[in-house]
């Protein structure tokens, strides 16, 4: 098996691997991105690569949501029109970002998000649903160009991000998964128009791990219904992990 063949293969895997996750969870992108970088792609090229799957991705999650009838449109107007700002941004930011300062950085994003996972603060959160006053339509729209900014930078554990700034307005977590597919599906749209227009995509590479990541996301709600995910966890702490130590200190 040549070089390519089988470089496209690992990212086949590993983006199933990533979809699963993503649907099961999320977080997606701490696998895959770091991935990237130790197959030789420079910091920003992987960066913007792996937009590509998560674009992909996400076009099938949002037909899913459709299917079933979860589509809460106005929300996610209001949710996306700041992170489609934040996201141009934040891409901006990425792709002038020397490589070596950007792999220390997502070394840190992925041990915070870990951190964030494992002690879990928002799992005793349960608040009842408020009106969308004035005051907290404000207050969504400053928290989604901080998602925008951050997912056109980096992507890697932005999930949590949105999860937990609905959360906080008493939304239930089947309407939140819509929402969030359907701001990242948008913003991402901008951040890899950005990335496109720098050359920063290595398209081989990004269908591999698009096509992967599709899967993923097919399989993964039929593995939700299932028990018995912790070992799951553990492994992908585990990887997430020794990926990190390697960007900061390698």
């Amino acid at each position: 098996m040549d070089g390519l063949l089988l470089q496209s293969v690992l990212l086949f895997v590993v983006g199933a691997i990533a979809g699963i996750l993503n649907v099961l969870a999320g977080g997606g992108s701490l696998l895959t991105l770091p991935l990237l970088i130790f197959m030789g792609l420079p910091s920003t090229m992987a960066n913007g690569t792996n937009r590509v799957a998560i674009f992909a991705q996400n076009v099938f999650a949002i037909g899913s949501f459709r299917r079933r009838g979860v589509f809460p449109a106005r929300l996610a107007l209001l949710c996306t029109l700041p992170a489609l700002a934040g996201s141009w941004v934040g891409a901006n930011l990425a792709v002038t970002m020397d490589d070596q300062l950007f792999n220390r950085v997502l070394a840190l994003v992925m041990i915070g998000v870990m951190v964030f996972t494992a002690v879990d603060p928002m799992k005793k959160l349960r608040l009842e649903e408020h009106p969308l006053t004035p005051l907290r339509k404000l207050a969504i729209l400053v928290s989604f160009f901080v998602v925008g900014v951050y997912g056109g930078f980096v992507q890697a554990g932005v999930g949590f991000l949105i999860i937990t700034a609905l959360l906080l307005h008493g939304l239930d977590l089947v309407r939140i998964n819509a929402v969030k597919v359907i701001v990242v599906f948008c913003y991402t749209f901008i951040a890899l128009g950005v990335f496109i227009n720098h050359g920063q995509i290595d398209w081989p590479a990004g269908i591999a791990l698009a096509v992967g990541n599709a899967l993923g996301g097919w399989i993964g709600p039929k593995l939700a219904v299932a028990k018995g995910h912790d070992w799951i966890k553990k492994v992908v702490t585990a990887t997430v992990l020794i990926f990190a130590l390697k960007l900061f200190f390698g």
